[in-house]
């Protein structure tokens, strides 16, 4: 069997879509579970709309998903140029064998692809006017996901529109030809294109090739297929939130695939090894943004120190939190690895770790109403001020032990401290441990803030 050649082929006309990066994605995922060739085709004929900065968008986001191409644009190939604005003079080639087998001719201004079969002038209540019906024979397409798809094309198409661009279905095959592509996996909503494009196939005289129609992704809430406009669709958003890469792809291979064991969380070696298309489900998959996070907090957990500090450095300055990163490198590093496992998202952590950057942090009036609504809070922290001015806060089991003989001396718990220390020294109710607070504070900065704290009562 020759080699596998799939290729994903996108248009740089706007943000780069969650449903574009899973095409891609299963492209790339066959490519390298088959041992085959990922090609880039980059489909810019739109003029009007393409960007460079869209372009360039698609390029930095696939290689930030981890999604190396093997031939297309910046990396060359045997079978280039790889943006269809330059492949001009191979569309002209194609176009005349198509004149010279009598399978197109000029009508309208436009170049048309003639069908074979007999034609017969019916006239189209819906179109107002006669049209040439064509008896042709079905298109069969044996979809590696679908199944058996038959569908009949009776009426010729326009191939070059009377401005001279070529349409889409004919760039198309002409690229897949000339790019010797093997298997064409892309979107279900092309399924309906698939028989014009078997019928430019077998004009050519060229093999088609496999197929196989992917499942659409579904709003997270409502009817329908996700658009750009839908929270969650654009993978920039998620390059700004400090989501990983990692975690992002292995959601995205869930939407529409799952190994058999029922597995979720997998490393993408194991995924490329258990990566099929037989194994992609016919049904749509629907996006889901809690299990997302879910997935990214679940590969946060796991970060080595180094890689987590470093990408936390790189959140704050999107985020120019400027007091955490002019504080002491030693300092940030310890803040934020105590957050590690708190936070679903990196995008959190400037929020979750205001207070210990600065001493203008608030208080949260609901959370101050409710702590001081109970017991004696104000003669719990004057104790607790006491014991710390004197405790070993040389680690968290020395502070732990330090208030819990305290407790046991007044004849209270643990808790009966913890609820309005917290408070004073972070303004909240949710952190990492309040002994851990203490510690990374230090004693100086801790009594200091519960002695202002005090002052307010």
């Amino acid at each position: 069997m020759s080699q596998v050649r799939v290729r994903f082929a996108p248009s740089p006309t706007g943000f780069f879509h969650i449903g574009s990066a899973r095409t891609a994605l299963f492209n790339w995922l066959y490519a390298r579970h088959t041992g085959g060739v990922f090609v880039l085709r980059v489909e810019d004929t739109d003029q009007a709309r393409n960007s460079e900065e869209f372009l360039n968008l698609i390029y930095d986001s696939l290689t930030w998903l981890g999604m190396n191409w093997d031939e297309g644009p910046t990396v060359g190939g045997n079978y280039g140029p790889y943006r269809q604005s330059e492949r001009a003079p191979i569309y002209k080639e194609y176009l005349q064998k198509l004149f010279d087998a009598g399978r197109a001719y000029e009508k309208d201004g436009a170049v048309w692809f003639k069908l074979l079969g007999e034609r017969t002038e019916v006239y189209d209540d819906h179109r107002k006017k006669a049209v040439t019906k064509v008896a042709n024979a079905p298109a069969v397409i044996e979809d590696q996901i679908r199944g058996r798809v038959e569908r009949i094309e009776d009426e010729d198409f326009v191939i070059v529109r009377s401005d001279g661009n070529p349409v889409f279905h004919f760039v198309n095959v002409v690229d897949d030809i000339a790019m010797k592509i093997t298997h064409v996996i892309r979107g279900e909503d092309h399924l309906s294109n698939t028989s014009k494009h078997v019928e430019l196939f077998k004009a050519f005289g060229a093999p088609v090739p496999v197929y196989a129609h992917i499942p659409l992704i579904l709003k997270q809430n409502g009817p329908g297929k996700m658009s750009k406009r839908d929270q969650g669709a654009l993978i920039e958003d998620y390059q700004k939130r400090g989501f990983l890469p990692e975690a992002l792809v292995n959601f995205l291979c869930l939407l529409g695939w799952s190994p058999k064991d029922d597995r979720e969380k997998m490393p993408i070696a194991e995924v490329i090894r258990l990566f099929d298309l037989p194994g992609v489900n016919q049904s749509n998959a629907r996006f889901d943004e809690k299990k997302l996070a879910h997935m990214n907090m679940s590969y946060l957990l796991e970060l080595p120190a180094d890689r987590f500090v470093a990408l936390a450095r790189a959140q704050y300055e999107r985020q120019a939190a400027t007091p955490a990163l002019a504080a002491d490198p030693a300092y940030f590093r310890e803040v934020v690895l105590l957050s590690q496992p708190k936070i679903k998202a990196l995008e959190e952590l400037p929020a979750y770790t205001a207070y210990f950057f600065t001493e203008e942090f608030s208080i949260d009036a609901k959370v101050r109403e409710k702590v001081l609504a109970k017991g004696e809070p104000g003669a719990r922290l004057t104790e607790l001020a006491g014991l710390l001015a004197t405790a070993d806060f040389s680690t968290d089991a020395a502070i732990e032990e330090a208030i819990k003989g305290l407790a046991m001396i007044k004849g209270l718990s643990f808790g009966d401290y913890q609820p309005v220390a917290r408070l004073a020294v972070s303004g909240t109710n949710a952190g990492p441990s309040i002994t851990s607070l203490f510690r990374v504070l230090g004693r100086d900065r801790t009594l200091a803030r519960i002695t202002r704290f005090l002052a307010t009562l």
